[in-house]
């Protein structure tokens, strides 16, 4: 380990309680979301209206939190991470959009509200979607940020979102329904569908600071994100065969009732259980490198893996 590496990670600092952090930096992501997104009356207002109603007012900020908790390792610009974040959560917006057409999962509820396509009819669903894709992409390229850096999270978010990320991750879970998937195939598929964007997050984050990372950071974040995206998606799929639609703020029990492969069908709800705390146990791990001033990322795999008590 480097002498500037060990220095860096052995560094105490006053780290912010969870309650009031996570609360103040999803506030942060709303509020730059605002910013960012086109005004609702602004030509095509049907369109921009859409945007803002599936990014706005709901969604537990994963991803965001994730990026500026990865930004923290690195004395990010608040500003930049700001950015990052709400280019992140567009991209993640968009893909519940197109998630929930007729075509694709045909969901009627999100965040415990009218699904976009239910709401604004489904060709104007489709360009919502495009839309927020569109743009997370010019927030990136107005940030300010160094040409590096932006490269970066440019680079990041693109592959993230690709062929070889959510929209591949996406294409295998099409051709998987009614299909009983191995273990191995259906934690690939996971990694890309949902994995994908979260390691993005957490990456885009640590590109925000002001130095390039080192192999060292990028060694701990990478065990870290493999667990926590993993992780994410296990208990996804608990809660999915567990939880009422009220608390999920969406259909419960769809992917059941669609045949999709899921870490209950595949391994059964106890065996679920206890790979999502195996899984924080290794998010927890691969942080130890970091010491103290990885603390809200150590909360973060906390909060993922609990959300089933």
């Amino acid at each position: 380990m480097s002498e500037a590496f060990q220095l860096w990670s052995s560094t105490s600092a006053s780290v912010e309680p969870l309650g009031t952090w996570m609360p103040r930096i999803m506030q942060r992501t709303e509020q730059a979301l605002e910013r960012y997104l086109p005004p609702g009356d602004m030509v095509p207002t049907t369109l921009h209206d859409g945007m803002r109603y599936a990014t706005l007012g709901g969604g537990k900020r994963l991803r965001a939190l994730l990026c500026h908790a990865a930004g923290e390792l690195v004395d990010a610009d608040p500003a930049i991470l700001d950015g990052a974040a709400s280019a992140i959560e567009m991209i993640h917006a968009y893909s519940l959009v197109h998630d929930d057409l007729p075509a694709m999962d045909n969901d009627l509820l999100r965040r415990g509200l009218p699904t976009v396509h239910v709401r604004y009819g489904e060709a104007m669903a489709i360009l919502v979607g495009d839309g927020l894709q569109a743009q997370a992409f010019a927030v990136i390229g107005d940030l300010p940020a160094t040409a590096a850096q932006r490269v970066a999270l440019l680079k990041e978010l693109a592959s993230a979102s690709s062929s070889l990320g959510m929209v591949g991750g996406q294409a295998i879970d099409l051709a998987s329904v009614g299909h009983v998937l191995p273990r191995e195939q259906l934690e690939q598929m996971h990694r890309l569908k949902t994995g994908a964007l979260l390691r993005a997050s957490i990456f885009m984050g640590a590109h925000c600071g002001p130095s390039p990372m080192s192999a060292e950071l990028h060694d701990a974040l990478d065990n870290y994100q493999r667990a926590v995206g993993l992780a994410f998606q296990v208990v996804d799929d608990i809660l999915d065969v567990t939880t009422d639609a009220a608390t999920l703020g969406k259909t419960p029990g769809k992917d059941a009732q669609d045949n999709k492969p899921t870490y209950v069908s595949l391994l059964g709800l106890d065996a679920s259980r206890a790979l999502a705390e195996e899984l924080g146990e290794r998010a927890r791990a691969a942080l130890t490198p970091l010491g103290g001033r990885a603390t809200h990322l150590h909360e973060l795999a906390d909060m993922v893996v609990h959300r089933i008590r």
